[in-house]
């Protein structure tokens, strides 16, 4: 008696899930024809640069970007340097696999480019510390 109650509840199962199924297309239907909805927009502009924020998060940002700069220019021991990434696109060109050698070589000419653009940002900051400073004063 007990697969039979198994089966029977199941297909109860089935015709209620069924029945939900039909009795939502016509539904579905008919909200897809009405005309699109108005684009979400923000509730209002920026009134200021934020700079409040920025001078109160400018001792944590300058201490990120120095240590990736400090990562960046670590030997081939240090985890993300490029001293480590030009170590790995040398051992797989000597290994003859020249998929991985062009994947390592285009994310070391990646990673180069980083230095530059930190150190640009690290001599950034300290004009902005600068200016917070100036701004704390008055």
């Amino acid at each position: 008696m007990l697969p039979i109650r198994r089966t029977a509840a199941a297909a109860i199962g089935a015709l209620a899930l069924a029945g939900a199924l039909i009795s939502a297309a016509p539904a579905q239907a008919e909200s897809a024809s009405p005309a699109p909805a108005a684009p979400k927009t923000a509730k209002s502009a920026p009134k200021g640069d934020g700079a409040k924020a920025i001078c109160k998060r400018l001792p944590k940002t300058q201490s990120r970007v120095g240590t990736a700069i400090d990562r960046l220019k670590g030997d081939a021991t240090v985890l993300g340097s490029v001293a480590r990434l030009e170590q790995r696109v040398a051992n797989a060109q000597t290994a003859g696999h020249t998929e991985v050698h062009t994947y390592l070589n285009d994310r070391l000419t990646f990673r180069k480019s980083l230095l530059p653009t930190l150190q640009k940002r690290q001599d950034d900051l300290k004009a902005v510390s600068t200016w917070c400073s100036a701004q704390e004063s008055k």
